[in-house]
């Protein structure tokens, strides 16, 4: 049940949705109480940003930069976590341009409009945990090839909104080619990729369950999770549309996720799990007729011939403002609803299954800047109520070979109500029965 692939390798997944598997070879708004304020605006994201003109924001005074970077998705911000911090992910694309291997020593993250304030900085060991290649899969040095590329994969967090910057710069200190007609690196520094980060709101969310007990698996924003390094190239670009999703799995009374034989669905409580619209919206895309697949294991990745059947049985909804929610891993024959269908916040759209890439039932919810579930960047996104039961103990979860350990040990003898949240990776959450 837990999976040795995803971004680094360096820690066993749960539950994979292999929309983050299309790593296979490795492996919501609540419209009616939303304003248009409180939701992020999406449309279809490019493969990654453009950078702005370096004078007056980047580099100055102009000089050759052997490693470029341009982020993934043109826009990201803040969302509230069960945590009570402030939290920005987004990944950093790194090309060495340049004929000479380029090592990178240091990359800081600054507020642009106080650089003499640091975010954050990547060296030594955290900067190679934080880097893969494209495929993606780990590195052991920092070190890019001529022509070569790398993901850095960013993730802030801040006391309070107040504390998050308009605008993030970095500062990269490496050993590069100094001029096109070098032969050997230099050492080099220099300060570029100016991204925006304090005007895009959350968009605010209902629930797309019920009841309590609900986990928040491979959640913002741990990279040893398999949503967090999700990065796909497909229709030409680059797209992470996981880097907030959830994968929903529901603990009993007695705090099991399954009692009994694991390969049995029936055994698994959250299977049959009815699942809700989190927004008024428009149905624009499902997916009823797939099998389901045998828990315990994903399957094989020859079996998916097309990306639709990598998220099983589904449903996207077009809410407003550009933006769209996605639901995976429904049980065939179960989506009730169809293109072109209204669908009122808490209207049924289907039941909780395991169809498509998945090694255990569970939902799989994301927001999205577009209708394609994998060609569209991740939008940050808060549950507008719900209550905080807790968390699942770390280290249990990730040492874990078949789910069926008591993951309850640090539930809340009462949960903690909350407004305006992201669940963060391993909450547990519960939502209302009607």
């Amino acid at each position: 049940m837990i999976n040795h692939h995803g971004p680094n390798n360096r820690a066993r997944r749960v539950a994979l949705l292999a929309v983050a598997g299309l790593v296979l070879a490795l492996g919501g708004a609540a419209c009616g109480n939303q304003t248009a304020d409180e939701s992020a605006r999406g449309g279809n994201a490019s493969g990654a940003t453009k950078p702005k003109q370096p004078t007056g924001v980047g580099v100055e005074p102009q000089q050759f930069t052997p490693v470029v970077a341009s982020t993934i998705g043109p826009e990201t911000g803040p969302a509230r976590g069960t945590d009570g911090r402030y939290h920005v992910a987004y990944e950093l694309l790194l090309t060495n341009a340049k004929a000479v291997p380029a090592t990178i020593q240091r990359i800081v993250v600054l507020d642009e409009a106080d650089r003499g304030r640091v975010i954050t900085r990547f060296q030594g060991d955290r900067l190679v945990q934080n880097m893969t290649t494209l495929a993606p899969r780990p590195v052991e040095n920092t070190t890019i090839e001529p022509d070569g590329s790398r993901l850095l994969f960013v993730d802030l967090s801040f006391d309070s909104r107040d504390d998050v910057p308009e605008t993030l710069i970095h500062r990269f200190r490496l050993l590069g080619a100094a001029n096109p007609g070098s032969t050997e690196p230099t050492p080099l520094t220099y300060t570029i990729t100016p991204f925006d980060i304090g005007a895009l709101r959350p968009v605010v969310v209902g629930p797309p369950l019920k009841g309590d007990g609900w986990v928040a698996f491979n959640a913002c924003c741990d990279l040893r999770f398999a949503h967090r390094g999700a990065v796909q190239s497909v229709n030409g670009g680059l797209f992470n549309s996981q880097r907030f999703a959830i994968d929903y799995m529901r603990l009993d009374d007695s705090g099991h996720f399954v009692t009994g034989d694991v390969t049995d669905p029936d055994n698994w409580t959250q299977y049959g799990s009815e699942v809700i619209a989190a927004a008024n919206g428009t149905v624009v895309s499902t997916a009823n007729d797939l099998p389901n697949q045998v828990p315990g294991s994903l399957p094989d990745p020859a079996s998916f011939d097309t990306i639709e059947s990598v998220d099983g049985n589904h449903v996207i909804m077009k809410l407003r403002n550009g933006v769209y929610a996605f639901y995976a891993h429904l049980q065939m024959g179960s989506v009730v609803v169809e293109p072109g269908d209204k669908v009122k916040r808490g209207d049924k759209l289907g039941l909780l299954g395991n169809t498509g890439n998945t090694s255990a039932p569970h939902l799989h919810f994301q927001i999205m800047s577009g209708p394609e579930a994998v060609a569209s960047d991740a939008l940050p996104f808060v549950v507008d109520s719900f209550g905080y039961e807790g968390q699942v103990p770390l280290e249990l979860a990730l040492a874990s070979d078949d789910l069926t350990e008591d993951f309850g040990e640090d539930r809340l003898p009462e949960p903690e109500p909350r407004e305006k949240e992201l669940p963060l990776n391993l909450a547990i959450v519960g939502f209302p029965d009607d």
